[in-house]
């Protein structure tokens, strides 16, 4: 009896420590798997100027701007009845032969200067239809004064200048800072402006 009692509590410490080690050993790959996906979204990877949430133009979809982190960013305010409404093509240009090495246009919609008169989806469907944006474009926006958006609070007051009119742009650096910032007169072809994005898309976050 002895001896099936000593046979008996030898299996069982065998069995009981094959699956204290399991358990070990799953409880070892949730926690590697958890410190992976908290590295992976952390809020230190997204630079304060872009820890913003806007919603769409086209669904009015809340989007996080946190998800351009690490792109250089081009961020202007827009109108569909200004006279440099045409800039939508060059920047939507821009955005096209720019995208793939990191370069990302967002557009700001904005009646602030009262060229910005349509709803949402009217915006939407004239920017499609007239100059094929595809560039993400976000719902009407206030830029200036002290209703303006915290991004447009922060733009102006890391470069001194707030939009003066439609069409006003700010260069953000793969690392989140602002590089400057370029008036409604510099095109999306502008040599100055192209420059800056070239060396922006070539410098490390």
């Amino acid at each position: 009896m002895n001896f099936k009692v000593q046979m008996n509590h030898v299996w069982v410490n065998k069995l009981f420590n094959r699956l204290m080690l399991a358990l070990l050993v799953a409880t070892m790959a949730l926690g590697m798997e958890a410190a992976y996906a908290s590295s992976a979204v952390t809020p230190a990877a997204c630079p304060p100027i872009l820890n913003h949430s806007f919603e769409r133009l086209q669904d009015e979809k809340p989007q996080s701007l946190c998800q351009y982190a690490g792109k250089v960013v081009l961020v202007v305010n827009t109108a569909s009845f200004c006279g440099f409404t045409s800039q939508y093509k060059g920047l939507e240009a821009l955005n096209t032969q720019y995208k793939d090495q990191g370069l990302v246009v967002l557009g700001f919609p904005s009646n602030d200067f009262s060229q910005e008169s349509g709803s949402n989806k009217q915006i939407a469907d004239f920017c499609e239809s007239t100059f094929g944006v595809k560039f993400p474009m976000f719902t009407k926006t206030q830029v200036t004064g002290d209703g303006a958006v915290p991004l447009f609070k922060q733009l102006t007051a890391q470069t001194g200048q707030k939009p003066r009119w439609n069409f006003h742009k700010y260069l953000i650096g793969r690392d989140g800072k602002v590089i400057d910032q370029y008036s409604s007169m510099t095109g999306p072809d502008s040599k100055s402006l192209l420059g800056a994005i070239d060396k922006a898309l070539k410098a490390k976050p």
